[in-house]
């Protein structure tokens, strides 16, 4: 079966976890692009995030990863654009949730309140959890405008 291609991002707040799960995707076979930042001086989440999120959006990566203190800023940075669905996640059962019910396809992971261990966690289960479809297939439909 053929490894998503993923995307993966952050902020200042974000870089340890970037560099930490990026060596874990690697080790586990996955095609992992880097969109930065490429170190822990204080940067404008948005200049990485936009970048990110086009590249998802024509299809040049399958999923996402963003990183950052809270995960609200990038969530909110990367639902911007029409082809984004991005999740906030802090927990296993809503890393599931996000792309069972919603057909999430980036990842957002609060770093000041997550260990890393845990991220890896969420993103495997994220990256092994199919969208239902059905019902919930109409809702999403209904999310870009």
């Amino acid at each position: 079966m053929k490894k998503a291609r993923i995307a993966i991002g952050c902020d200042h707040a974000g870089f340890e976890y970037k560099n930490f799960i990026k060596e874990k995707l690697n080790s586990a076979g996955y095609p992992v692009r880097d969109y930065g930042t490429n170190s822990g001086d204080s940067v404008d989440y948005p200049d990485y995030v936009h970048p990110l999120s086009k590249a998802i959006e024509k299809h040049v990566e399958d999923v996402g990863i963003l990183i950052c203190g809270s995960a609200n800023g990038v969530a909110i940075t990367a639902n911007k654009h029409q082809g984004i669905r991005a999740a906030i996640v802090w927990e296993n059962d809503i890393a599931a949730l996000a792309r069972q019910h919603n057909d999430a396809n980036v990842i957002c992971i609060p770093a000041r309140f997550v260990s890393k261990e845990q991220a890896v966690e969420f993103i495997d289960i994220f990256l092994n959890t199919e969208f239902e479809g059905g019902r919930h297939a109409q809702r999403v439909n209904k999310i870009a405008l």
